[in-house]
């Protein structure tokens, strides 16, 4: 069985099983080949951490090359992922277009999950690995297959829109998959006046509130969004008055009512990018404004965040041992892949057909 190098084991075991394969000694030549990554990430990662992230990124991409393969990375992963060693960053739905387009063999998926699973299932002939399977969604665990067919026995003949944030044997019993920043135009191109949407309560509530058609929901969420409160919006507001408030729509609506914008994580990343406030709050997962800050110079981020310990799971040195060692390799059960492979395509075509349609 081969050994793992995981979120749990101490930082100091991992280096040391790490250093019987890799040199992670921080030298000139090191520093200099990483150079150009930390002047992007310098404000948000101390010299001192720099010393001991740098000859694992450069580590990483060496030997990425030499296996082929590619990183994938969501937003919420750490800066030193997300900058220093990701191939492609982006939300959900990004990240599920661009596994589709990949030339590699391998597939690292830094994200949770279901964000392996979807890769997966877009690319069955290649080899997907995520560097500690153990980084779920509290959102994927809050609803199974059963769940699902118990609900369309409920409620024969409307549609079930499914959000990526669950598992392929969900998926696979659902009609259309959609993600946080295109959940209202797929619900809006169904042909139903009403529609199941689960397992967000939050992102269906959000949507409702913009669309006349009913939407059934799931009492599903986010344990990173649905904590925050409109409360928690009126002390950022008295703490940072001058300050623009951006949240996802895996919160409240409270939350969503009492914002400035709302959107998904790469909405959120484009609003600012265009509106460049010059203080911004982003309600949401820590580390996506650490990795903005270090593309919108001038504006100043300040924090009303929480962490995902899912998210978190992902380090460089797991990453580097997955790379090393092939695991852990993720798989899905042919017979349901086939089904859920079918939502995620739906949902990825009917982006396709309505850019199709403007132009």
């Amino acid at each position: 069985m081969v050994q793992l190098i995981n979120a749990l084991t101490p930082l100091d075991e991992a280096r040391a099983i790490l250093s019987k394969e890799f040199d992670l000694k921080f030298t000139k030549a090191v520093e200099k080949e990483t150079a150009d990554i930390y002047e992007h990430v310098k404000d948000r990662i101390p010299e001192i951490e720099w010393q001991f992230y740098a000859p694992l990124i450069r580590e990483i991409n060496k030997l990425k090359r030499e296996k082929d393969a590619v990183i994938l990375a969501h937003n919420y992963q750490t800066p030193q992922i997300f900058h220093g060693v990701a191939d492609f960053v982006g939300d959900s739905l990004q990240l599920a277009i661009e596994a589709t387009k990949v030339k590699q063999q391998t597939i690292i998926q830094c994200g949770v999950h279901f964000m392996a699973e979807t890769s997966k299932l877009l690319n069955p002939e290649k080899t997907v690995l995520i560097p500690d399977s153990r980084a779920g969604c509290s959102l994927a665990s809050s609803i199974t297959p059963e769940d699902v067919m118990a609900m369309r026995a409920q409620y024969p003949g409307v549609p079930v829109v499914t959000y990526v944030n669950t598992s392929a044997a969900v998926k696979a019993v659902t009609d259309i998959c959609c993600t946080s920043s295109n959940a209202l135009d797929i619900v809006e191109g169904l042909d139903s006046d009403t529609v199941m949407m689960i397992p967000d309560q939050f992102l269906a509530q959000n949507t409702a509130k913009k669309t006349k058609k009913k939407i059934i929901t799931w009492a599903g969420a986010c344990e990173v969004h649905e904590t925050f409160t409109a409360k928690d919006i009126e002390e950022l507001r008295q703490a940072y008055p001058t300050a623009k408030i951006i949240a996802h729509p895996e919160c409240p609506t409270e939350v969503i009512d009492a914002c400035d914008f709302s959107g998904s994580t790469s909405g959120m990343i484009n609003w600012v990018k265009t509106e460049r406030p010059a203080n911004v709050v982003m309600v949401t997962e820590c580390s996506m404004s650490d990795n903005v800050a270090a593309e919108t110079p001038g504006v100043q981020f300040l924090k009303g965040c929480n962490i995902c310990p899912h998210m978190k799971r992902i380090n460089l040195e797991n990453v580097l041992w997955s790379l090393h060692t092939g695991t852990e390799e993720v798989t899905v059960d042919p017979e349901i892949a086939e089904k859920a492979r079918g939502a995620v395509e739906r949902m990825i075509n009917f982006g396709k057909d309505k850019n199709a349609t403007k132009k």
